[in-house]
């Protein structure tokens, strides 16, 4: 797909439609330009629409179509695929003003949420009620709700309540041309017509602008959380100590794998007293009313396997520890970094296959996991030269290929974006990829939409 220019004529006329909404001024411009990501925008954007409903969303959208304008739609900005960056010339229509919890339905066990609501804000807010939203990306604290259901965000709690999707109900979506329309339903059951959630959910802002989100929420388990950490001497030892809990039970809700170059940086990074493994930490939470005993069969489980120490505690300071990975890595130049997903079953064969890139490429990576549902973080070393990257970028590749070679995904939660677009026929034949961006013609036929990203 070609990129479309952004038009030579001015924005008056957007003005007119949005007045004080749209920012032009050049410090506004370059802060809403980029993500957490090492994509670089390419020049700076026409302008920031700053919205706060969903009719600025489509007043805007209806003009960047009609003056063929490529649009960026941006939360908090906290991706990682480059999906937000803005275009040279292009409009950034940010939702971080639409950030309110609208309703609360506590016998349904369903929100209504603007999509720039803080993830962890509407978890708060729910708690209150005796419910939680399940979806717990690592940047919870930073995230948005739409930003989440834009990537079919995952997290920690995958392992048992799956990832954004299975948590979105119903849409209110902005398409290209600037009209509004709904999908899905407040009902448990709903077999009327075409169902279009699933397609905007993970769609990466290609298909449509999510301007309010229906979710569907849980009650929170009785009693006191309870996390285990088990230290293992090799990493593949931590892998087969996954396979062997995911496959039996009691089953975790939160199941993470941190390699030793990770765990010494968080401490680096910023000091929460994480336990530091010969070779690799698996971090586990147990929940309701049998807490405790499951994380002492579990740790046992890790102990018969291998593990060289193990602990069971309340609470929940060492997940806090690991939200702190991304960061940590990035500061300690592990700044390259990957998103894939493999099988659970594969997962061993995935570790091992990392260990031996790294040991070809000569260079540091570091594994990072939720290794409860296959979804592994490998972080290259490198420095902040354009060509040390590159070489970097080129292992990440590898271990990519890998990934599809197992059976598995070139992104398990981040998105496509910018950053692996190119990886796309890695895991899709020319006709797959064509039906995909068939559907996108028809949603957006100038193709203005986060164009060249996502699909």
């Amino acid at each position: 797909m070609t990129t479309p220019k952004g038009p030579e004529a001015s924005t008056d006329a957007l003005k007119d439609r949005l007045g004080g909404r749209l920012l032009t001024d050049p410090v506004t411009l370059r802060d809403f330009s980029d993500d957490r990501s090492l994509a670089v925008p390419e020049g700076a954007p026409l302008g920031v629409v700053l919205a706060r409903n969903a009719e600025h969303v489509s007043a805007a959208l209806a003009w960047a179509n009609e003056t063929r304008t490529p649009v960026s739609v941006r939360g908090a900005g906290s991706g990682l695929s480059g999906g937000a960056v803005s275009y040279p010339g292009g409009l950034v229509i940010s939702l971080e003003a639409m950030n309110q919890v609208l309703d609360i339905d506590v016998e349904n066990r369903l929100a209504d949420v603007e999509p720039g609501v803080i993830t962890s804000k509407l978890d708060e807010e729910v708690r209150r009620h005796g419910l939680f939203f399940a979806p717990d990306p690592a940047s919870v604290h930073l995230s948005t709700v739409g930003g989440n259901i834009a990537t079919d965000a995952g997290g920690l709690r995958c392992i048992a309540h799956g990832t954004t999707a299975a948590a979105v109900a119903a849409l209110e979506v902005v398409l290209a041309d600037g009209s509004i329309i709904h999908t899905g339903a407040r009902t448990i059951k709903n077999a009327t017509g075409l169902n279009m959630t699933p397609l905007f959910v993970g769609s990466e802002g290609t298909l449509g602008v999510i301007t309010r989100a229906t979710v569907r929420l849980k009650p929170v388990p009785e009693g006191t959380p309870r996390t285990f950490f088990a230290s293992f001497g090799d990493i593949e030892s931590a892998g087969r100590a996954v396979t062997s809990i995911v496959s039996t039970n009691p089953r975790p809700e939160v199941l993470e794998l941190i390699d030793s170059i990770c765990a010494r940086l968080i401490e680096e990074f910023e000091p929460s007293g994480l336990p530091q493994p010969e070779a690799a930490l698996l971090l586990g939470q147990t929940v309701g009313p049998t807490a405790q005993r499951d994380a002492e069969i579990l740790a046992a489980t890790c102990e018969r396997l291998g593990a060289t120490r193990t602990h069971v505690q309340e609470g929940n300071d060492l997940l806090e520890a690991r939200r702190l990975a991304n960061g940590a890595l990035m500061a300690g130049k592990y700044a390259v970094h990957c998103d894939v997903g493999v099988p659970v079953g594969q997962l061993v064969e995935m570790i091992r296959g990392v260990e031996a890139i790294a040991e070809e490429s000569g260079r540091g990576v570091s594994i990072l996991a939720h290794a409860g549902d296959g979804n592994l973080h490998p972080a290259v070393e490198s420095d902040e030269t354009p060509e040390d990257r590159a070489r970097a970028e080129e292992v990440v590749d590898r271990i990519t290929e890998l990934a599809i070679s197992l059976g598995g995904v070139i992104t398990g939660e981040h998105g496509v974006g910018s950053i692996k677009h190119r990886e796309l026929p890695l895991q899709f034949d020319e006709p797959t990829l064509r039906a995909q961006r068939a559907l996108k013609a028809a949603l957006d036929p100038n193709g203005i939409l986060t164009p060249g990203r996502g699909i």
